[in-house]
Formats: structure tokens, C-alpha cells, sequence
């Protein structure tokens, strides 16, 4: 299984970010739903390494979080609440979520898991990621909100949504590499199931 553990970066500057992050993540199919573990803390636990990417660039997109993703096996039956939850998954993206906390990482993604090296490969494709994400602006997202990745043909019904041109709405895509971050998503997600593979 996958656990995240995000913790936010600076609460007391920013506020409380909990409730949005967790209306943010509430279509992510889960094991265990997200919810607030502790104070300005997140965590779930999914069965999914594509949703569990998802999941983690929506936490980096806003740059208010530090992402931790452990990857093991968490002790059933699931409680009803994350907060009760225990095993040797939760451990590990504790660990992530730690390293994050005491280091200087400009992207704050850390996956931790039995396999150090996959878990450091995985690591770094999810940081690529999480840097493309995170250098889009607020226009560009306006765009890439009203898109489904694979669809042929819906620029020009969000060009006329947003009352922009069609070349706009292509630029936007071209520009905030959205075609490489969904194409770049399942070699993270193969390398996270990797780990589980040779637990």
C-alpha cells in the first residue's frame, strides 16, 4: 500500500490550509480516506501508485506542503480513522516526511520505502514533476483545469469557455509542459510499484 503524510509547511503564517487540501484530494479513490491525522496534518492511504502521484502533485501544486510517500504494508483491518492506523507504510512516509522537514529540498517530495535506491529513483522523477507543477501560473491552470489528458479535440471548448483564442489555450499547454507531466506520471508510478513488488 501507499501512504501520504503531508504536513504543512508553515501554518502559522498561512493558516490552517487542512480543509482545502482535503476538498482538493476528496475524488482520490482511497484505502483509508485522507483526513486531518494531527494539527496542520494529512494523511491516506491508497492501494493506487497512479492515484498516489495524483495525489502528490495536487499537495505540491499549492507550495504550502511538504509531501511524504511511504511505500509498504499497513496493518489490517484498516481502523476506521487514519490517526488509528499503523504499519510499516506509515513508518516510512513519516521518515519522507521528516527528511523533508530538516532539509532544504526546493521541491518537497520524498518517497521512503524497503528498496532505498527505487525509492530514491521515484523520488526524483516525482520531484521533476512536482517542478513542473509548481512553476505553472495562475493562467495556465485556468486553462489546464478544463482539460482531460488523452482527449483530442477540447481546446477549442475551452478556448470558448474562457473567452480566450484557441492558439491561447495551445500555448498555455505548450508552455506549462502538460503533455510531458502526464506522460512522465506512469514511469513514478512504475517505479513506486516496483518497491511494493519486491517487498
Amino acid at each position: 500500500m501507499f501512504t501520504l503524510t503531508i504536513n504543512q509547511t508553515d501554518s502559522r503564517r498561512d493558516g490552517d490550509r487542512v480543509p482545502t487540501l482535503l476538498k482538493d484530494l476528496r475524488h482520490i479513490p482511497a484505502r483509508l480516506d485522507f483526513d486531518r491525522s494531527v494539527e496542520d496534518e494529512v494523511q491516506g492511504i491508497l492501494d493506487c501508485p497512479h492515484q498516489t502521484v495524483e495525489a502528490a502533485l495536487i499537495a505540491l501544486r499549492c507550495g504550502s506542503w511538504y509531501v511524504g510517500v511511504g511505500v509498504g504494508p499497513v496493518n489490517e483491518p484498516l481502523p476506521n480513522q487514519i490517526k488509528d492506523a499503523s504499519g510499516h507504510g506509515l513508518v516510512y512516509a513519516r521518515r519522507a516526511v521528516d527528511r523533508l522537514r530538516n532539509g532544504k529540498d526546493r521541491i518537497p517530495v520524498a518517497v521512503e520505502g524497503p528498496l532505498a535506491d527505487l525509492a530514491a529513483e521515484c523520488e526524483a522523477v516525482m520531484r521533476l514533476l512536482g517542478q513542473i507543477v509548481r512553476d505553472r501560473s495562475d493562467a495556465e491552470w485556468r486553462v489546464l483545469d478544463l482539460l482531460t489528458p488523452g482527449v483530442r479535440g477540447q481546446q477549442k471548448a475551452v478556448a470558448a469557455e474562457l473567452g480566450i483564442t484557441s492558439q491561447a489555450v495551445s500555448k498555455a499547454v505548450s508552455r506549462s509542459q502538460w503533455n510531458e507531466e502526464h506522460a512522465a506520471r506512469p514511469a513514478a508510478a512504475r517505479l513506486l510499484s516496483l518497491i511494493l513488488e519486491v517487498r
